[in-house]
């Protein structure tokens, strides 16, 4: 069992920064996958970063790319979405995934998930 527990939502003006965290508790942290995800409004809800809290994988989604940074702080369990030059269209509910094994990294391999953080972006 994992507990996940998201904060650091709020409203941003775009071009601005923002940095959520997710604090994991329940498993060793630095043997499960993890993974930030989002849904705005009206969409399907995609990847956002998938990587290893391990070490040895990381995945950042296009529209993200170049723009946020994942990292983490293993003595805490807790990772972080640095998240900067923002867009309106990064508005969304961000959800903190982990699972303990992931084979394709997509969301149906995490069965852990986070209450979400809601982030607004305004133009």
């Amino acid at each position: 069992q994992v507990q996940l527990k998201e904060s650091g939502g709020g409203s941003v003006q775009a071009g601005g920064s923002l940095r959520l965290s997710c604090e994991a508790s329940g498993d060793t942290f630095t043997e499960l996958c993890m993974g930030w995800f989002r849904q705005a409004p009206g969409k399907e809800r995609e990847t956002v970063t998938a990587f290893s809290a391990g070490g040895g994988y990381i995945y950042y989604g296009e529209a993200v790319k170049g723009r946020f940074t994942v990292s983490q702080d293993n003595g805490k369990n807790t990772v972080y979405l640095q998240r900067t030059n923002l867009k309106p269209e990064d508005t969304a509910m961000y959800y903190c995934a982990a699972e303990a094994s992931c084979s394709t990294w997509s969301q149906s391999d995490y069965g852990y998930w986070g209450q979400g953080t809601q982030v607004p972006v305004s133009s």
